[in-house]
């Protein structure tokens, strides 16, 4: 049960797997893009344009090179259903898998204004591993907001993130980074068609999105293809160059591709079916693929550019969920207290004391003892690639000293749907991608409560307003002030979300102890870590 909840949180995109409702009534609607002319469907005041091909299929000698543009069509494309989603091994693809799978998918007002509508741009999660753009309907954010919504695939896994040399001559590493970006020129370029704004485009994702977010704030071939950008859950992670070339060596000898002279030409004689299998270990939590730093496309790692000003400066949100990684804690469920305390020593050396001082082994808990309070931990500390806590709470500040338009939320609600199995008795609280379904209504599991309806008409209004102006403020909500007031949102069901002080948020998250200390992020999973400690999975 444990690795069947775990392998759900590993799957960030996992939360999205219920396909949206059909249209109750629908009817043809057609788009001529730069490439030809695509037929798509309204319904209810919404125009649905799915599988678009943003760029050439990046297969055979397109494998492993950076996108090159799509062809054009005669006559009309049907756009009626979505593309394949890119290869990918983990559950929490679309419709389907393929190599063939540079698609996005369009979501705009049926009726027409005198201006131009701006335009939300989203990139999916799931861990640089799976998922794809077409689990995230954007009907209802379309609808309520008046703005075009934009959803898109990009490639994954060693098909997106595989650095070898000799692979290409530009984009190793990157070519996922690259997918989003030329999606982006797709979107300057054809939106106006469909009713939306080119100078009026929000990036926004979460978990993987998120960082690719970061990224490509970072990235100077992306500068001017968005103006403002969101951040959901997802930091500012990457590798070096010779880290992620040294993880491509590993990965061809695992494809039985290990003479270094004949590895790409080995590479590509495979099938896709063949890649993915000798991938396994290209990916998981916490040793899975990132962006590659210290290249033309990203010269400077994010994180350094974010510190040191390089990036694009932009109207941001950024948010994180309250219990952000406590599901991931899950394999330590049946951890003893000498077991839990061990894996303390051996990730905090000197610091273990202090940190079991203030997360002690809850022995009242015969079976979460250990799960709850590393929870708590791993997201106060932030040492899971920067996402939640402390680290997060910086990573805004660093923004915001920049950026006078930066906004800070924390999501709240501690009994949201999910679509993981049920581990009995186990709360999983706010955890990473709860805030999912009260964005995209259609992917959440079960119906959400008249006070979660409530929150998620109030998160999609927010989202809106910042889309609209750069500023998430609206009509009879709670008023969102910038974090430089040292001020954040609170995100709670009901009417309850409100701006709270930036010290409640340290003072919950104990920042005053975690910003005083020197550690280091985790590099190894945490399943791993569990048998290593002789944890049973029961």
């Amino acid at each position: 049960m444990i690795r069947r909840v775990l392998a759900a949180a590993v799957s960030l995109a996992a939360l999205a797997t219920v396909p949206s409702a059909a249209p109750t009534v629908s009817r043809p609607l057609t788009v001529a893009t730069a490439k030809g002319v695509v037929e798509g469907a309204a319904a209810n005041g919404v125009g649905r344009f799915l599988g678009i091909p943003y760029a050439a299929p990046p297969v055979g000698d397109r494998r492993w090179q950076p996108p090159a543009p799509a062809s054009a069509w005669p006559g009309v494309r049907s756009a009626d259903r979505p593309g394949a989603a890119c290869a990918q091994t983990a559950t929490g693809g679309g419709a389907g898998t393929s190599e063939d799978c540079l698609h996005l998918n369009v979501y705009a007002p049926e009726r027409r204004t005198d201006r131009p509508l701006p335009v939300l741009f989203w990139i999916h999660g799931g861990g640089f591993m799976s998922g794809s753009g077409d689990l995230y309907d954007g009907s209802q954010l379309a609808r309520t907001n008046n703005i075009v919504v934009v959803t898109v695939n990009y490639r994954l896994g060693v098909f997106g993130f595989l650095d070898l040399p000799g692979l290409s001559a530009r984009g190793g590493g990157n070519y996922g980074l690259l997918d989003q970006q030329a999606a982006l020129r797709w979107t300057q370029r054809n939106i106006a068609a469909f009713g939306g704004d080119p100078g009026r485009v929000t990036v926004s994702g979460e978990s993987a999105g998120g960082q690719s977010v970061c990224a490509l704030m970072a990235s100077p071939p992306a500068r001017g293809l968005f103006d403002r950008a969101i951040m959901q859950s997802g930091g500012c992670p990457s590798l070096t160059s010779a880290q992620a070339t040294a993880r491509g060596k590993s990965y061809a000898t695992a494809a039985g591709c290990g003479d270094s002279a004949a590895a790409v030409s080995c590479l590509r004689a495979k099938r896709p079916d063949e890649l993915l299998a000798a991938g396994r270990d290209f990916g998981g939590i916490l040793n899975g693929p990132l962006p590659v730093s210290g290249v033309p496309e990203l010269p400077v790692a994010p994180g350094v550019a974010v510190r040191s000003g390089r990036f694009a400066d932009v109207p941001l949100l950024i948010g994180t969920n309250r219990d952000e990684i406590r599901k991931w804690a899950l394999p330590f469920a049946h951890a003893s207290k000498e077991q839990y305390e061990r894996v303390i020593g051996q990730q905090f050396g000197p610091h273990a004391a202090g940190v079991l001082a203030r997360y002690p082994y809850d022995a009242r808990n015969r079976t979460y003892g250990a799960a709850y309070p590393l929870g708590a931990l791993w997201t106060d500390s932030s040492v899971f690639y920067g996402m939640g806590g402390c680290q997060y709470q910086r990573l805004a500040d660093q923004f915001a000293s920049r950026q006078p338009r930066t906004y800070f939320y924390e999501f709240g609600d501690r009994n949201p749907p999910s679509h993981s199995p049920a581990q009995p008795g186990f709360a999983a609280g706010a955890a990473h991608a709860a805030e999912l379904p009260y964005l995209w209504p259609s992917m959440s599991p079960t119906p959400l409560t008249p006070e979660q309806r409530q929150l998620s008409r109030a998160m999609m209004r927010y989202w809106g307003a910042f889309v609209r102006d750069g500023r998430p403020t609206t009509d009879h909500q709670a008023p969102w002030p910038s974090y430089r007031d040292a001020k954040l949102m609170s995100l709670l069901p009901g009417d309850r979300s409100r701006a709270v002080n930036s010290g409640a948020y340290a003072a919950r998250h104990q920042c005053s102890f975690w910003n005083g200390i020197d550690y280091d992020w985790l590099t190894t999973d945490p399943m791993y870590l569990a048998r290593r400690a002789g944890v049973s999975a029961r």
